[in-house]
């Protein structure tokens, strides 16, 4: 279920939506005073979240957008800061109850942004406001080309390829008669698709546009989590890259074969930039994995996997984007190809990188590239070139989750940084010749005043000998003010994905400092399936969920049990999400009293009905190899199926908190409904944590404090049985 997303991006989509007579609440930034150093979920939400930033071309100003939350109001407001690009006299430009987001500068004494659904300008001093656009339909995002004359605008129009379109006469009914696969897609039914559109911008403002995918059924950017940044303008403005998977139905449930098209705005004509002109995909087993099917044994360069971000070169003379080799591996390798517009010559520079590419900006000569990865539990920048030269640039122990230029002279860079100490700020990187040597000068610093008053626990790397020889990172975070000579109650953290690297993220939800806070410490492994330590180690989980990643997990809790005094081995938990859920389902079954309590979030529990239950069917054939039903099945299929976690609850003999929402259309919500029941039918001591309006995510704010609120009473009720 990996889609290389950071956790920033879950913070962005944050809802903005409330009650209608709250709408006037004007939520800012908290002034907070503390009534304890330790964390608390209420503290959490009251922290600023950054999510985006921008450096004016002349760079000596960065525009950048925040969120702030109100448990009361139970929504968020997403404001416009502004500061030099020294990180001094920052404010705020938003001065409204109203969100403003996607800021971006038009030139040095101009910033475009959104608000209202519309494309609205300022001064940086935040004068002058500008309604440019007035859409019937919501504009989602845009982007000006180079000469400023256009501008591109993402609008969703109503589909009716995979839904029928209800009777007119009907129009209170809430029936929907369904037609093919992708009817409904994460958290949504699958009514409207998004379009992008190519408008005039004049002095009176900017037209509706021009559809430029006009008549087909096909979406883009990609859902759900596609934006702007899956289009690139030419810099003679003439052009528009765009990422579209021209697929639906069965056909697009079953395939992640995105590709990127060039739009001529004169001819009003598209070119697949991956494929040759009338190519055919190959006939596909769609009950199986396409792992060693043809369209994935072709005899040349097809791109038949994820292809998207697209970004036009300074000098024109080429494009850059991140590229997957293989059809329906959603967490294959991302590379980074760079297509030569005059040849059509592909090279992909970041080969001798064994790991994904998850951001990336050219450098003003067009020669260097800079990008973010993961590599070793760390995501640093990186700079490749045009003869695939890698170079790390920094070094540290934490997350960066983005990359721009600070100024398009490229003397510096502009990225967002997190840890496990701390959330997203932005920071200034002056790329040093010399390895791993760039300075990086934090610039903003949007929670100083609540973090000033928090004690952290620390986070450190541990190196532990796997069942197979191996050596596997672990990260123990332990509770603040920590006393070495005291035993302490441990959790387990079992990551999702299940191919998401356990780096130095920050989450509003699975948040290290908020456990060592509850006074737990925490045994976070890398275990096999995780980018982050070459190819080779990351696929070694697809077709084999029940084996070495579950060895892995036990000789994580294990080593820290037998090796670290302060680690209490009779209060053990084990808690995940997504596949860490499915991993804490399997493990119920299998640890062998190891643990006294179990937490699975939106996890999968019975592996036969999630075949058919997720709505992105390569994800099922790719992991678990084969249909349930085929009787020619793969012995990792087999396997995949004997050891499905539904098939072990006549071993559960530990308590578990089940924890699901019911907009999950990735895990459906009957999956922990299942285990719950499962459980108590067992005469397991259980409890269930619904969320009607939630997704794979819990994102509204009173959600997220019930959710932690739950999640702390359960544990402390199994490892803390002295608590009162």
């Amino acid at each position: 279920m990996n889609k290389n997303i950071s956790i920033a991006i879950a913070a962005s989509l944050l809802m903005n939506t409330g009650i209608a007579q709250a709408q006037d609440v004007n939520i800012g930034k908290s002034n907070v005073t503390l009534k304890s150093d330790i964390m608390t979920p209420e503290t959490m939400w009251e922290m600023g979240r950054v999510g985006s930033a921008q450096a004016s071309p002349d760079g000596t100003k960065i525009v950048y957008q925040v969120g702030y939350y109100s448990v009361k109001e139970n929504r968020g407001h997403q404001v416009l800061c502004i500061m030099d690009a020294d990180g001094k006299n920052a404010r705020q430009l938003t001065t409204s109850a109203k969100s403003e987001s996607s800021a971006v500068w038009l030139n040095n004494s101009t910033i475009a942004y959104l608000s209202e659904g519309q494309v609205w300008t300022m001064n940086p001093d935040g004068t002058n406001r500008k309604k440019l656009s007035n859409s019937k339909t919501e504009i989602e995002g845009f982007l000006f080309s180079p000469d400023g004359q256009k501008v591109l605008l993402i609008k969703s129009l109503p589909y009716y390829g995979t839904i029928k379109q209800n009777p007119s006469d009907l129009p209170k009914t809430t029936g929907i008669v369904a037609t093919d696969m992708n009817y409904r897609h994460w958290d949504h039914y699958v009514q409207s698709i998004a379009h992008p559109y190519v408008a005039n911008v004049t002095a009176q403002g900017i037209s509706d546009g021009i559809d430029i995918i006009e008549g087909e059924p096909f979406e883009s950017p990609l859902a759900p989590f596609g934006g702007i940044e899956q289009f690139s303008w030419s810099k003679d403005s003439k052009s528009v890259a765009y990422t579209c998977r021209k697929k639906e139905g069965v056909d697009y449930a079953t395939s992640t074969d995105a590709d990127i098209y060039l739009y001529n705005i004169d001819t009003k004509e598209s070119v697949n930039l991956c494929k040759p002109k009338g190519y055919v995909a190959p006939e596909k087993d769609l009950t199986k994995s396409l792992r060693n099917q043809a369209v994935n044994k072709q005899n040349g360069d097809f791109n038949v996997g994820y292809d998207v971000n697209p970004r036009f070169s300074p000098d024109g003379k080429y494009i850059a984007w991140q590229s997957m080799k293989h059809d329906g591996y959603e967490s294959d390798r991302n590379r980074l190809c760079i297509y030569e517009l005059a040849t059509g010559k592909k090279t992909y520079v970041t080969e001798s990188f064994d790991s994904n590419v998850e951001d990336y900006t050219w450098a003003p000569n067009s020669k260097d590239i800079y990008f973010i990865g993961c590599w070793h539990a760390k995501v640093n920048v990186y700079q490749t070139n045009l003869k695939g030269e890698v170079k790390q640039l920094t070094d540290g122990q934490h997350d960066y989750v983005s990359i721009g230029l600070l100024g398009d002279n490229g003397k510096k860079l502009l990225g967002l940084r997190q840890s496990h100490q701390q959330p997203t700020e932005i920071y200034a990187i002056t790329p040093s010749k010399k390895e791993k040597a760039s300075q990086q000068v934090q610039l903003s610093f949007e929670n100083k005043e609540i973090l000033d008053q928090l004690a952290m626990g620390k986070s450190e790397e541990r190196w532990v000998k796997t069942t197979d020889g191996k050596d596997m990172l672990v990260w123990i975070i332990t509770p603040p003010h920590f006393d070495p000579n005291k035993k302490y109650p441990t959790l387990l953290y079992c990551q999702g994905g299940p191919q998401s690297p356990v780096s130095q993220f920050w989450s509003v939800r699975w948040n290290f400092q908020m456990m060592a806070a509850n006074g737990y410490v925490i045994v976070a492994p890398n275990r096999r399936g995780l980018p982050g330590f070459g190819s080779e180690w990351n696929e070694k989980i697809s077709q084999d969920w029940t084996g070495q990643c579950m060895k892995d997990y036990y000789s994580a809790i294990d080593d820290a049990a037998q090796n670290l005094p302060f680690v209490d081995k009779d209060r053990l938990g084990a808690v995940g999400a997504s596949f860490g859920g499915f991993s804490v389902y399997y493990m119920a079954g299998t640890h062998n009293k190891r643990f006294k309590c179990f937490i699975s979030h939106d996890g999968a529990f019975n592996l036969e009905s999630m075949y058919t239950d997720t709505e992105e069917a390569w994800f099922s054939n790719w992991e678990y190899d084969d249909a349930y039903w085929n009787t020619d099945q793969t012995d990792a299929a087999k396997r995949t199926y004997q050891y499905s976690p539904h098939k072990m609850v006549d071993k559960w003999d530990t308590p578990i908190l089940c924890i699901h929402g019911e907009k999950d259309y990735r895990i459906n919500a009957n999956q922990g409904m299942g285990a719950f029941n499962a459980a108590r039918l067992r005469g397991i001591p259980a409890e269930l944590l619904l969320f009607p309006d939630e997704n794979h995510w819990v994102l509204k704010p009173q959600n997220g404090i019930l959710w932690q609120r739950t999640f702390f009473n359960w544990l402390d009720r199994w490892l803390k049985p002295n608590k009162k």
